[in-house]
């Protein structure tokens, strides 16, 4: 039997849609929300309408018979520390995000409770696959300087582990016998080091590392501790500022790196410098990457949609060459394609779903 397969992935910018039959894609679209039409919400969690209707108008538009469906899976968020493979999305993970038990705030929350209302209203299944929480962290990655607060394991899990797959296969190594960094340019950055097939530690989009389009990355405490009481802001401003109105966006009014290359371009001398900065950033991350594998480095891999600048990779390329010669790159994501075969080898009874406890 060939199914069926809603695939819903909302991310900091857009919202990804597709349908699959079997592993051929139908079609795969992305709605793009603006920073003007974001920042309308408090919280992310109050975008779920908004998401939502996008998506049902969407499908709409397509004509899909919805009853066609076996199943729908969302993208899986920064819930509490979970184990890879694909999951049921139940009632117990819906009352923890409307209830705010996660990690941290990002959109791929509203990928779940999504699928599942559509999953319900057709009698399905709705799944998430390789959340964004998957933990595989040494002991050391965990520490954070101060006794009262853990790094965690919060990563582009998903399509970190596809693009780690493949290039394993290209270099005719088992995925378990790999080292690799491997770079996601998104909204959000990670930076991850990948040993024997585990992710042993990474960057944390929303806390630390590079500053990417909107996210600030790591900053400078003191100052960063004098902004938070300085009486200016309450907390949800703060998240709000760290979250969506950093990086480049803070800097240069915009996070399309498109908007910024054409302004460089025209001879914008403070875009350019801002983006060679985000560069710098990235770079200087992949280097502390390089040290924990103490440079033992089968390849380092490029991806997320940012990868798609030519001009953006070769001045990342310039700074990281010498670590590795070998350097694969991955424009796009490969997230809706991993969502749907991980729930395809639920459906083909390949392997055993997860239940979320």
């Amino acid at each position: 039997m060939v199914h069926m397969v809603l695939v819903i992935n909302p991310g900091a910018g857009s919202t990804r849609v597709a349908l699959f039959r079997g592993e051929k894609s139908i079609f795969e679209e992305t709605t793009r929300h603006t920073p003007d039409e974001l920042l309308k919400f408090p919280k992310i969690i109050d975008q779920y309408k908004f998401r939502k209707d996008k998506i049902m108008k969407l499908l709409d538009k397509k004509k899909i018979d919805l009853k066609s469906l076996n199943a729908v899976v969302g993208r899986g968020g920064p819930f509490k520390s979970l184990t890879s493979g694909t999951y049921v999305v139940n009632e117990k993970l819906i009352s923890d995000i409307k209830s705010g038990d996660y990690q941290s705030e990002h959109p791929s929350l509203l990928g779940v409770m999504i699928a599942k209302e559509i999953a319900d209203s057709l009698n399905l299944r709705a799944y998430f696959v390789d959340p964004v929480s998957v933990d595989e962290f040494w002991e050391l990655s965990r520490y954070s300087g101060l006794e009262e607060i853990k790094r965690k394991a919060l990563s582009h899990a998903l399509n970190v582990r596809m693009v780690a797959k493949k290039t394993a296969k290209k270099i005719k190594k088992s995925y378990g016998k790999c080292n690799f960094i491997i770079i996601h340019l998104g909204t959000g950055i990670t930076v991850a080091a990948h040993s024997k097939g585990k992710q042993v530690d990474s960057s944390n989009a929303n806390e630390d590392g590079p500053f990417s389009t909107q996210r600030t990355g790591s900053l400078p405490t003191m100052p960063l501790v004098e902004l938070c009481f300085s009486g200016k802001y309450q907390l949800n401003e703060i998240k709000k500022k760290l979250l969506r109105e950093g990086g480049l966006l803070s800097y240069l009014g915009t996070d399309d790196i498109r908007e910024v290359e054409r302004r460089i371009n025209q001879g914008d001398r403070e875009a350019e410098s801002v983006y060679n900065a985000m560069i710098y950033q990235i770079a200087k991350e992949v280097g502390a990457y390089a040290v924990v594998l103490k440079g033992e480095i089968d390849a380092i891999i490029i991806t997320g949609g940012i990868a798609h600048s030519q001009r953006f990779v070769d001045g990342l390329k310039a700074w990281i060459g010498f670590l590795c010669k070998k350097c694969y790159v991955y424009p796009g994501e490969g997230e809706m394609e991993a969502l749907a075969r991980g729930v395809l080898r639920v459906l083909n009874a390949e392997e055993e779903p997860k239940i979320y406890k």
